[in-house]
């Protein structure tokens, strides 16, 4: 995940992070460096104002996070469902592996994005999020083999999937793939979708 060059990619990671707060101890202090630089007296290309200490906090909210997947007091339950969310942008696609703990927050187990090629960029965004459906839950088979999956997308790819799929050869031995999990769709409205929309961007893809 890169540094943010905008104060709108700012605004969009303190969003991811933010999402998992609960599992980041003194979120509000140590955000604050970052938060200051959203302000208005701030210029919105953030090159020049991207200091030491701004880069020490974004290492440090990603060190928390990492460790948080890694807590070994967090146990996967596999009497639970599992929670994955995806997204698809112009460019990338994303997914998170998840599951609500006995507080009912929804702990990150795995996070993913991939670049899409130059053919995938051409498809239409159904056929787009329908993909990264197919991508997230193969990726995470070793989890999700016979248990219950929850796919959140802020689309709705399931249409797609029962209906279009088996007129696009490219997709249908994945989608045929699918039915060997226990998967219900549900939609997440866009807004809300934060940590799957953060993935997808150019800013926290690798090349």
């Amino acid at each position: 995940m890169a540094a943010p060059e905008t104060k709108n990619q700012l605004r969009q990671l303190l969003g991811f992070f933010s999402y998992f707060r609960e599992f980041i101890p003194n979120y509000a202090e140590l955000t604050k460096p970052l938060r200051d630089l959203t302000a208005k007296r701030v210029p919105n290309v953030l090159t020049n104002c991207w200091k030491e200490q701004h880069e020490e906090t974004f290492q440090t909210l990603k060190d928390v996070l990492i460790q948080a997947t890694d807590n070994p007091l967090f146990v996967a339950d596999f009497s639970k469902p599992f929670n994955v969310t995806v997204d698809a942008s112009n460019h990338a696609l994303a997914g998170l592996l998840s599951q609500y703990d006995d507080e009912g927050q929804d702990r990150p187990i795995a996070f993913a994005s991939q670049k899409l090629t130059p053919t995938q960029q051409a498809w239409s965004t159904v056929e787009r999020e329908a993909y990264t459906v197919i991508w997230a839950i193969t990726k995470y088979r070793r989890w999700l083999f016979a248990n219950e999956v929850v796919v959140f997308s802020d689309n709705n790819p399931l249409v797609f999937l029962t209906e279009s799929v088996p007129k696009a050869p490219k997709l249908m031995r994945r989608a045929l793939a699918l039915q060997q999990f226990n998967c219900t769709f549900k939609y997440k409205v866009g807004k809300t979708n934060v940590v799957a929309d953060c993935l997808s961007r150019p800013v926290s893809v690798r090349e």
